[in-house]
């Protein structure tokens, strides 16, 4: 499902530079650069909560609205977070037009339980598909429901939204339904890798853990005498 256009209501910048992007940052600012289709960039300061809000959706539809400018229509390019603080530092948005093919990247969401005893691992995060600007989907589904050991699915079995044609590798392997491993196998394959790499264990410290055990569980029974 698509989602609607977002609008932002957005000043020109006319300051540049670290110091600028700073001050713009403090007063609940993003700063963005806007370009494409032969156009000259021009360069923003977006609202920051409007801004955080909008992009929770990487390919959300953006009405960049700026006062003595016509109204266009954009997709964020790329996203500069702060590592640490929840905080955008920066927003590359190219400009799109109605009835515009775009591709982009949508995250895949797995559903539904496969079948006792099995582990899903989604291989690919993300597809690129190509769709209609105005009609690009938040996420491609993908169903594991009842699914057995074994089986395996891949970019070209993935279904698509209305009007969207999958661009990634139709081989690309997205999900991966394995059988789920005990603790005891785990134990072995784990020995097996340690002893392959040469890794062994001393006996004494071995024996020297064990006493220590025993040594709390015996103050653990006088404790509670």
């Amino acid at each position: 499902m698509s989602t609607d256009e977002i609008r932002l209501v957005s000043d020109k910048r006319t300051e540049f530079g670290k110091g600028a992007a700073r001050k713009l940052r403090r007063a609940d600012k993003v700063p963005a650069v806007l370009y494409g289709h032969g156009e000259a960039p021009i360069h923003l300061a977006l609202p920051f909560h409007d801004t955080f809000q909008a992009l929770k959706n990487p390919n959300a539809l953006l009405t960049i609205s700026v006062e003595g400018e016509d109204d266009q229509l954009a997709l964020a390019k790329d996203v500069q977070r702060d590592p640490i603080k929840p905080i955008i530092e920066h927003v590359d948005l190219v400009m799109v037009k109605r009835g515009e093919k775009v591709t982009v990247e949508v995250p895949v969401h797995v559903e539904g339980d496969a079948a006792p005893e099995t582990v899903v691992t989604v291989d690919a995060q993300t597809l690129e598909i190509e769709a209609d600007v105005t009609n690009l989907p938040e996420s491609l589904t993908v169903s594991v429901e009842g699914l057995e050991v074994g089986t395996q699915i891949h970019a070209s079995e993935v279904e698509m939204p209305a009007g969207a044609t999958l661009a990634s590798d139709p081989e690309l392997l997205v999900v991966n339904i394995t059988q789920q491993i005990s603790a005891e196998e785990l134990e072995a394959e784990l020995a097996e890798a340690e002893a392959e790499a040469g890794i062994e264990h001393d006996e004494s410290d071995a024996e020297a853990a064990d006493g220590e055990e025993s040594t709390e569980g015996g103050e653990e029974s006088s404790e509670q005498e």
